[in-house]
């Protein structure tokens, strides 16, 4: 068997359990006639969001494949992207359906137990997390079967192909979920005093929705585009070094590959116990140490270096690092939540204030971390070495996407325990849960970030190979910090992601406000409505969120396209430039608004729990404020940055001929 057999096999393992935990998880039982309709309304909108953003995206591929057709081997490029689009956009198709239909499962598991309801909801998230690195593993590995080694630069195009897929999925999916939301507690909460997810309010459904093809959906593409574009930057720059064999390109799929193994393991020892936190524990620290354990006996059986295991053990760590530092700042336990809510005592600026000043200071130690990974990689393996420890992060994918589906699957369970009506003992289950989901989506948009920023060096690498950067002595690439064109990059590159957070902040406080509008006229024109013997006009809140969604795209999405194209054109350097300012700061930028945002909402959440005067409060009112702040920083423009980062590095690679034929900077000296 040649190297790539043996990642097709994972990928192959990896499908095979996806589509039998989604086979054994829709056989479980359904619950009452009114938690079907509930479910329903939420699929149903779930799947018409897709529909309606999957038409949007075909008119920028078509364009993008047009342009990529009249670039050196345009035609292959674009099979490649086509591979990466299509392998993205079902797992985010699969893994949301299956999770839109966990929800009510997961519900009516709950009558026996915590622990029943536990193991639903994972079995459920683990379809979206198995399926992205099958179809990844499956996808690159064909790819490299048909172009051989030699051409292994086309594979770029599966990495745009799969980050245009994120760009879309995250940012519309983040701006959905997020004016739904806002718009949810805004009038629900604070002006109505309804509890979360009462039926009476008209935008309860819009808000399970946007739990779906936000946290679901979009974070499933996000994380397959860094899974992706991981694998595809190592191999690169395998193929870009002067001593670079078949090992070098085999190593990174045998580490994804085992990933797979290890995560597939984890799943197993998980759920024993009545402790959902620690059982999530359990899960991700397994699948490193398994991982860790396969990745050792396989650098010695097939006797690679040591040292690349050493750079792929760095990623490993740095994992579990960057999740347990999240927990640190957001978990629902965490001093920093306490230390916010309590502020919430002062009102809604005291809240907001402290809960900006957690985020801002949370972003030191993960800095740390990832620059650690980079030294410790560096050193063992050189620039290949970045790339493996990026693959080694990278590998536990499939177990960092079942842990964060966990969680809108019991957002979703608990908002049909309550609409249902179903008995407060089920309703307390689903609560904690829920309360717990929420810690783990902050905990992988954590995980995520710091797979982005470490991708985006190694493609900072293939980019720098792509576009004949000269090199030193010792042969690392050289970028002329003096260089006019350099720093006037570095400043443009700092700019984009403040520049493209702007936009969709905009984006979901527009839509919000909308929202809050059609709330508050449901409320005023629907006799009986308050009194529940009317029903919300449920579709006219989904219908606003999904087309405010997808027209405020448009903006965005051209940005993060046209000014790396537009400055490579101009200089090459330029452009470097733009990438060496744009990873740092779009890092920075997206571990404070994850951080921050998570921190105010688990700060609500701690309040809700009786805290500071419980619901209803004027602690609680603050927090509610707070929360409507940290809602569009953690689920929109936070980890939109993700996707805003790998697409600009990849097109840059993508473009690298044209870029080098056409410098205007050279031809106007």
């Amino acid at each position: 068997m040649v190297f790539y057999d043996y990642s097709i096999l994972a990928g192959i393992i990896a499908l095979i359990f996806a589509f039998w935990a989604a086979w054994h998880t829709l056989r479980q039982p359904e619950g009452t006639p009114k938690m079907k309709e509930i479910a329903t309304a939420i699929r149903e909108g779930s799947e018409a969001y897709l529909n309606r953003q999957l038409k949007t995206i075909a008119v920028f591929a078509v364009i993008l494949l047009i342009i990529f057709y009249f670039i050196p081997n345009g035609w292959q490029i674009d099979v490649a992207f086509i591979v990466g689009a299509v392998s993205s956009y079902l797992t985010a198709f699969i893994g949301m359906n299956v999770a839109v239909r966990t929800n009510l499962r997961t519900a009516k598991a709950a009558e026996k137990g915590a622990k029943h309801a536990f193991n639903t909801a994972v079995l459920g998230g683990s379809v979206t997390g198995f399926a992205a690195v099958g179809f990844a593993l499956i996808g690159i590995s064909v790819l490299i079967a048909w172009l051989t080694i030699s051409n292994i630069a086309i594979l770029i195009g599966f990495g745009f192909g799969a980050s245009l897929i994120s760009l879309f999925a995250r940012v519309g999916g983040g701006i959905y979920t997020k004016a739904a939301d806002v718009g949810a507690d805004l009038v629900g909460k604070t002006e109505l005093g309804l509890p979360e997810d009462d039926p009476r309010n008209p935008a309860v459904i819009a808000d399970n929705v946007g739990d779906n093809v936000g946290d679901c959906a979009g974070m499933s593409a996000d994380v397959f585009e860094s899974y992706a574009v991981t694998l595809v930057a190592a191999l690169l720059i395998a193929g870009s070094l002067a001593t670079s064999t078949l090992h070098s390109f085999a190593y990174p799929l045998y580490i994804a590959g085992i990933g797979v193994i290890g995560s597939l393991i984890a799943m197993f020892v998980m759920g024993r116990s009545q402790n959902a936190i620690k059982e999530l524990y359990i899960g991700i620290l397994s699948a490193v140490v398994i991982s860790a354990i396969l990745d050792l006996a396989m650098t010695w059986y097939i006797h690679f270096p040591l040292t690349d295991f050493i750079a792929a053990l760095s990623g490993l760590v740095l994992a579990i690092l960057i999740f347990w530092i999240t927990d640190y700042y957001t978990g629902n336990q965490a001093k920093a939540v306490i230390k916010t809510a309590t502020a919430a005592k002062g009102g809604a600026g005291t809240n907001v204030i402290m809960g900006l000043a957690v985020g801002l200071r949370s972003t030191w130690m993960p800095l740390l971390c990832v620059v650690a990974a980079i030294a410790i990689s560096y050193e063992a393996a050189g620039l290949y070495g970045i790339g493996i420890a990026s693959a080694g992060m990278l590998s536990l994918t499939a177990m960092i996407l079942t842990i964060d589906s966990f969680g809108p699957i019991t957002d979703n369970a608990g908002g049909i325990a309550e609409m249902a009506g179903l008995p407060s003992s089920i309703r307390k289950i689903t609560d904690k849960l829920d309360a717990i989901g929420n810690t783990t989506k902050a905990t992988t948009k954590g995980f995520a970030i710091g797979g982005a920023a470490l991708s985006a060096i190694a493609l900072l690498v293939a980019f720098a190979h792509a576009v004949n950067l000269p090199t030193n002595a010792a042969g690392a690439y050289v970028l002329n910090a003096l260089s006019p064109a350099v720093l006037i990059g570095v400043f443009i590159g700092a700019l984009l992601p403040f520049i493209f957070s702007s936009f969709l902040m905009e984006a979901v406080g527009h839509a919000a406000n909308l929202m809050v509008e059609e709330v508050r006229r449901q409320v005023r024109t629907i006799k009986g409505l308050m009194q529940g013997k009317a029903k919300p006009d449920y579709a006219r809140a989904v219908d606003i969120a999904t087309v405010n969604a997808l027209k405020s795209l448009i903006v965005p999405e051209a940005i993060v396209i046209i000014v790396p194209i537009v400055v490579g054109l101009i200089s090459k350097e330029a452009l470097g430039g733009l990438l060496v300012g744009m990873i740092p700061a779009s890092f920075m930028l997206a571990l404070f608004m994850a951080n921050a945002g998570a921190t105010m909402d688990n700060a609500k959440k701690y309040i809700e729990t009786g805290n500071f005067g419980g619901k209803g409060s004027d602690a609680h009112k603050a927090a509610v404020v707070g929360d409507t702040l940290g809602d569009p920083l953690k689920d929109t423009a936070g980890p939109s940055l993700n996707s805003m980062i790998k697409v600009i590095s990849t097109i840059s690679i993508l473009l690298a001929p044209v870029f080098l034929a056409v410098q205007f900077i050279h031809l106007i000296h």
